[in-house]
């Protein structure tokens, strides 16, 4: 019997940061089918300047833990339970292909064709954190664990090991899988209270909500 799938009210409602997975594998074929969807979401001019390497199976995940978190510090690492998803995702931008589209003629008047610094902010990044998230929402709606978290000083390290042309940025990697009955330790950023819609909701203009202390009556 097939899990039941989640509508995107659903996924997000549910969607958190799983840290502790099974060892199991994925069904083959899953992955490419997630990928082949999260492609699917706005870019730029349509430039499809996003890019996905699938880590699957022990060996090759592998090779991803060893240059990011090497043996030596394990011992300390607190999510020992992530380093068992069976696959990982590292999601790229490619700010060549935003430059090239929008060199064509249809785009060039726009001014943003000749370098990155053309651009106020660099929607190649946001294009890719629309495919992560679409990624993330992916999974969580096939019932699956999901953790979304940046390379930091290891993205260099990570494009050596792999092969990544140097204009390819990662700007995260998901770590997929069958999450574990129990996480092994939650995040203290779980316990942080979602802020109230009206603090960050602005109705025709920018308002500050009233955070001022109850009068004391005694």
């Amino acid at each position: 019997m097939e899990p039941a799938r989640l509508n995107v009210r659903e996924a997000l409602e549910n969607r958190r940061a799983c840290r502790s997975f099974l060892g199991r594998p994925l069904p083959p074929g899953l992955l490419d089918d997630f990928v082949d969807r999260a492609r699917r979401t706005p870019s730029a001019g349509n430039a499809q300047g996003v890019e996905f390497l699938v880590l699957e199976g022990s060996e090759q995940t592998a090779a991803y833990w060893e240059v990011t978190l090497p043996e030596r510090n394990r011992d300390v690492f607190p999510w020992p339970g992530l380093l068992l998803a069976p696959a990982l995702v590292v999601i790229y931008a490619d700010a060549d292909r935003y430059l090239e589209r929008y060199s064509e003629p249809d785009k060039s008047a726009a001014g943003l064709g000749g370098s990155d610094e053309d651009w106020p902010i660099p929607y190649w990044f946001i294009d890719a954190a629309f495919a992560a998230l679409a990624l993330q929402l992916l999974v969580v709606g096939e019932d699956l664990g999901c953790c979304f978290f940046g390379l930091f000083g290891r993205e260099r390290a990570v494009a050596d090991r792999i092969g990544a042309p140097e204009r390819q940025r990662a700007i995260g990697a998901g770590a997929i899988g069958y999450p574990a009955p129990e996480d092994q330790r939650a995040s203290a950023s779980t316990g942080r209270g979602r802020r109230d819609l009206d603090e960050v909701l602005h109705r025709g203009r920018w308002s500050i909500p009233d955070v001022s202390p109850p009068e004391d009556h005694r």
